[in-house]
């Protein structure tokens, strides 16, 4: 950060260290009006997680990136509630006569085989074995997913178009 100094300043942190977030350099030119300027900019980045800031305006360019370990949020839309029920109905060993019908790989999990279509299955219909009973969606190839057994759908335990994981229970059959 040598060069980017103003003439006539001096550091006063150690070598190889860097400046705290919430203190800016303030060049010979820029002032305490082009530090608002700047804190302004991290303020909007912070509020919309932002990792990189890029601004071109009247021959300036500012461009700003967060050093460090990013942290990535993947938004599914599935609230904390949703979440906390798949795992506790995950953890819950399901009755003697109830067969769950697991998901054999991950993907996005899919009732029907069009959006506006009726869906393969509903709670209480009757299922035979080798019958398509949803799809899922993984690297972009629709994978119909087959009864192993033959009953009745009890229970539904996912929402359409959700992600679901390896081994996940999406139905549970009562067998005869």
């Amino acid at each position: 950060m040598t060069g980017d100094r103003a003439p006539g300043h001096q550091s006063t942190r150690a070598p190889g260290t860097r400046a705290p977030e919430h203190q800016l350099p303030v060049t010979a030119t820029g002032g305490k009006m082009e530090q608002e300027k700047l804190q302004k900019l991290i303020e909007l980045m912070n509020q919309n997680s932002l990792i990189e800031l890029e601004i071109e305006s009247e021959g300036e360019r500012i461009r700003l990136k967060k050093s460090g370990e990013a942290k990535t949020l993947v938004s599914t839309g599935i609230s904390a509630r949703a979440v906390e029920q798949q795992v506790s109905q995950q953890k819950e060993e399901p009755p003697q006569n109830l067969i769950p019908i697991k998901a054999p790989m991950v993907g996005t999990f899919y009732r029907a085989p069009a959006l506006d279509a009726a869906p393969f299955v509903d709670i209480n219909a009757d299922i035979s074995v080798g019958q398509v009973v949803c799809v899922i969606e993984a690297m972009k190839v629709m994978n119909e997913i087959k009864s192993e057994t033959k009953g009745k759908i009890k229970q539904i335990l996912v929402e359409n178009v959700q992600p679901v994981e390896f081994g996940q229970t999406l139905f549970l059959v009562e067998t005869p």
